[in-house]
C-alpha cells in the first residue's frame, strides 16, 4: 500500500466529530456511573453483562496483541482485521456497558486493606485511561482509514499500550469486583 493519503481534503471534518465524540462519550459515560438510572429499562435482566465485559474485554487484549504481532511482520491485512475487531469489540462493550449502567444498581467493592488500595489504583487508572483511548482510537482508525499511515503511527504509538492496558485493567477490574456482585 503507498503511503499517501487519501482524503486530507476531509480532515478537518472528520477531526471536529472525533473531538466531539471524545467529549460525548466519556460524559455520557460519567453520568451514567455518578447519576445511577436503575430499572429505566423495566424488568430487563443485566445481570449476565458484567462478565460479557469482561470476555469483551479480553477479546479486545487478545486482537490488540494479534494486530501488533502482524504489523511488526508488515502483514498489513491481518493487523487491519485484527484492529478492525478490536474497535469492534470496544464498540460493543461501550453500549453494553452504558446499557448496564443504565439499568443495573451500582456495585460497591467489599475488600479491605491492601486489596481495597490496589482495587482503587487500578480502577481510576483504567477510568481515566479509558476516557484518554476513545481520541486516540479514533485518530488511530481514521488515520489509517484515510491512508494517512505516517500520522497513524505517531498516534498509535500511544494508543496501542494505553487501549491494551484498559482492556486487560478491565478484566482485572471485573475479576477484583466480581464477589460483590448482587
Amino acid at each position: 500500500m503507498e503511503n499517501k493519503p487519501i482524503g486530507n481534503a476531509n480532515d478537518t471534518r472528520y477531526l471536529i466529530l472525533i473531538a466531539i465524540l471524545s467529549i460525548v462519550v466519556p460524559l455520557v459515560v460519567a453520568l451514567l456511573l455518578f447519576m445511577p438510572q436503575t430499572g429505566k429499562l423495566g424488568d430487563l435482566d443485566v445481570s449476565f453483562l458484567p462478565k460479557l465485559h469482561a470476555v469483551l474485554n479480553s477479546l479486545t487484549a487478545v486482537a490488540l496483541v494479534v494486530g501488533y504481532y502482524h504489523i511488526k511482520r508488515q502483514n498489513r491485512r491481518l493487523h487491519r482485521f485484527a484492529m478492525v475487531t478490536a474497535f469492534v469489540l470496544s464498540s460493543f462493550f461501550l453500549i453494553s456497558y452504558v446499557t448496564y449502567h443504565y439499568q443495573a444498581a451500582p456495585t460497591t467493592f467489599g475488600g479491605e486493606g491492601t486489596i481495597k488500595a490496589i482495587y482503587y489504583f487500578v480502577l481510576l487508572t483504567h477510568i481515566i485511561l479509558a476516557a484518554a483511548i476513545v481520541p486516540l482510537v479514533l485518530l488511530s482508525m481514521y488515520f489509517a482509514i484515510s491512508r494517512q499511515f505516517v500520522r497513524h503511527r505517531k498516534v498509535s504509538r500511544w494508543t496501542f499500550p494505553l487501549w491494551l492496558y484498559v482492556a486487560v485493567t478491565g478484566v482485572v477490574v471485573y475479576l477484583m469486583i466480581s464477589p460483590y456482585y448482587a
